[in-house]
């Protein structure tokens, strides 16, 4: 049995390249070694050393980089060819992720007038442990033997066989325990590159019904593109489509589907709240990624009460994982499905409600109308318990005991810094719940079901209780509080929670007006988005998790909710940190980062996952709130609003979605321009 070890390794200067089910993780230099390195596969390392040396010393890593499922390397080999300052052997190596696997390609450069002979030497250690223990930090299982082959070698543990193969063969080869060494011998002349190509790749020993295949193939996002007068926007676009592409997953129940698994390396599956807000975003340049994202939660909607699962009928669930999730640290033990989600069943359907109108297939929505019915139910039978409220608490002693998208155990603070008891009622959840009700009861209309006055009548009156319930007030005045706890009481912490309920339909003028003010505060606007907690409560933490860090699809999702009221101008401050956020970091938009920065740069929440979902498909959020774009199909309308004055000047967005039409917008000052739309549709612009 092992035991825990203690601390969880720390991502922010990780090399970190992903597609699909496998993840390949190195150091600042690429290195693999160190705690929270290798090659994860289906949420399991199967690999925790790749190291070169050549004759007997390592390459010095010059630069560095990762996007997508590609790690880039450059490096010199000090210690060969001439002496003197200036290197004069390069080496090049290119880290590529594969289905189930990887690629390392060297290429050796000599600069040198001599040739230059040496060795190289790669050293790989085979690796079998599930992916809590190396999330917590324990004490891993004994690695499995390895045993030699005619190009490399190839090992075997609970669930994987892998095998490493060289090209060309290696010169020797030897095996001790876990550790596989492969030598070449090589001859370098000046200016004639010599390759060295490693693969890495596993097969399934043990299948489990979760395990789910990249889909990158499935999506054509070549016709998506974004130009700008200020380039670091096209970057930002550039470089999430290619990160989110990779993050794709096939439905393992029906592989024609896929979603977007929420982010690596920790949450590399289908997660409720992460995947739709993913498809939600991008639904102004794909629709397919919603239909299979819609499809896939519905597969494995609630039809049950379970306690352990947190299962209820109609309600969508919040992961799903190939094996039980143990955290020793927290006392948490989560199952392979678990419903433990008081959002994700809203979420699902305004997903539905916002593909629709943006021009998903009639017959896809209406095969997914039974769906969609359950899951109203459960929101409204959720809400039946005294109060009127979804509320949320964890029944079974082990699952999550905050159940928003806030989901860490010290997120739910008063004004005073104090933690508020359970059960919890967010305000987004209710937000969501009053737009899931109204969006809802318009597809009811449309396709021609029963029940669509009674939904509107419940979001109006949810919508008062709200009104009655959420706003109080400090020495600043009103503000909606982040929830009400078990006690009755406002959870009146300044935060970003009161930011999701813009757009939702909730607020009107006045009450918006204050939102957003209160939002653009400097208690919890920064240089790069929107603090979760405001800096004036005493349990502000600039690296807490939800307690002061800045998160990127939060600060996207209220940009998003400004542009919703007509407000999207006073948006601009929170695109731009967004964007200089980014530009910083090689244009990968990190999950979350610290609440403050150093000396005017981002400063990293060290755990924070790279890529993840929704923060690459903030980078979609943010055109949509420039442009102020809003498409409504059965309506055939598109509406622009652009914010006034254009945050990074001219702006041309092409791959842009009106069903199976594909069009392009223009905005170049007070010119507004479009292009590709279908006879018929309306357009106003703003």
């Amino acid at each position: 049995m092992s035991t825990p070890h203690g601390r969880q390794p720390w991502l922010h200067d990780r090399q970190i390249a992903v597609h699909g089910n496998a993840t390949l993780l190195g150091g600042p230099d690429g290195a693999i070694g160190a705690a929270g390195t290798g090659l994860l596969v289906d949420d399991r390392l199967v690999l925790d050393r790749l190291a070169w040396s050549l004759d007997g010393e390592p390459p010095t890593v010059i630069a560095a980089t990762s996007q997508g499922a590609r790690t880039s390397l450059w490096a010199s080999a000090r210690n060969l060819g001439h002496d003197g300052p200036d290197p004069t052997v390069e080496v090049h190596i290119t880290r590529t992720v594969v289905a189930g696997g990887a690629l390392e390609s060297l290429t050796f450069v000599s600069r040198a007038t001599q040739d230059v002979a040496f060795t190289a030497r790669l050293s790989v250690g085979a690796a079998g442990a599930e992916l809590a223990h190396v999330k917590g930090g324990y004490d891993r299982p004994a690695p499995p033997a390895v045993t030699a082959t005619a190009d490399g070698g190839e090992w075997t543990d609970e669930r994987h066989a892998t095998n490493v193969a060289g090209a060309p063969a290696p010169a020797r080869i030897k095996v001790e325990g876990s550790i596989l060494t492969m030598d070449w011998d090589l001859v370098l002349s000046q200016g004639v590159p010599v390759m060295i190509e490693v693969s890495i790749g596993t097969e399934r020993t043990a299948p489990s019904r979760f395990d789910a295949d990249p889909a990158a193939d499935r999506v054509d996002w070549s016709g998506i593109a974004v130009t700008a007068g200020d380039r670091r926007l096209e970057a930002l676009v550039t470089g999430g489509l290619a990160d989110l592409r990779n993050l794709l997953l096939t439905d393992p129940d029906a592989p024609e589907d896929f979603f977007a698994a929420a982010g690596t390396p920790w949450y590399l599956t289908l997660f409720g709240r992460d995947s739709l807000w993913t498809a939600r975003m991008m639904l102004p340049v794909d629709l397919e990624l919603a239909g299979g994202t819609l499809r896939a939660l519905a597969r494995r909607q609630g039809n049950a009460v379970d306690v352990d699962t947190a299962e209820e009928p109609g309600k969508i669930l919040h992961e799903v994982r190939r094996t039980t999730y143990v955290d020793a640290g927290h006392g948490m033990q989560l199952p392979p499905v678990y419903y433990g989600s008081v959002d994700a069943t809203a979420l699902w359907v305004l997903l539905l409600h916002d593909a629709w109108r943006t021009g998903l297939p009639e017959n896809e929505i209406r095969d997914l109308l039974p769906n969609l019915q359950a899951a109203m139910t459960w929101l409204q039978g959720a809400a039946d318990n005294g109060t009127g409220l979804l509320r949320y608490v964890d029944a079974s002693g082990h699952g999550l005991a905050n159940q928003g998208w806030k989901d860490s155990g010290d997120s739910m603070r008063h004004r005073d810094g104090s933690i508020a008891p359970a059960p919890i009622a967010l305000v987004e959840a209710q937000a969501y719940a009053v737009e899931a009700a109204r969006g809802a009861a318009e597809v009811y209309v449309a396709f021609g079901l029963d029940g669509a006055d009674a939904l509107r009548d419940w979001a109006t009156s949810l919508t008062e209780r709200i009104r009655d319930r959420y706003w109080v007030s400090d020495t600043d005045g009103p503000y909606l509080a982040m929830a009400i706890d078990g006690d009755g009481q406002p959870v009146d912490a300044v935060g970003s929670n009161m930011g999701h309920v813009l757009g939702t339909g909730v607020l009107d003028g006045d009450e918006a007006d204050r939102t957003v003010e209160r939002l653009l505060s400097p208690d919890l606007l920064g240089e790069f988005g929107i603090g979760t907690m405001g800096r004036s409560n005493p349990a502000y933490n600039p690296i807490g998790y939800h307690t002061g860090s800045v998160w990127t699809h939060d600060s996207a999702i209220i940009l998003l909710g400004m542009a919703r009221e007509g407000r999207a101008s006073d948006g601009a401050p929170i695109a731009r940190g967004l964007v200089d956020c980014a530009a910083a970091l090689s244009y990968r938009a990190p999950e979350l980062l610290a609440g403050e920065s150093v000396a005017g740069a981002p400063a990293p929440y060290p755990a924070s996952c790279r890529p993840q979902a929704w923060a690459a498909a903030s980078a979609i959020a943010i055109v949509t709130a420039v442009l102020g774009l809003d498409v409504d199909v059965p309506g055939r309308r598109v509406r622009l609003a652009p914010m006034r004055p254009a945050p990074f000047g001219p702006l041309r967005v092409t791959g842009l979605r009106f069903g199976r039409h594909r069009f392009t917008v223009e905005v170049d000052g007070a010119k507004v321009g479009l292009s590709g739309l279908p006879d018929g549709v309306e357009v106003d612009i703003h």
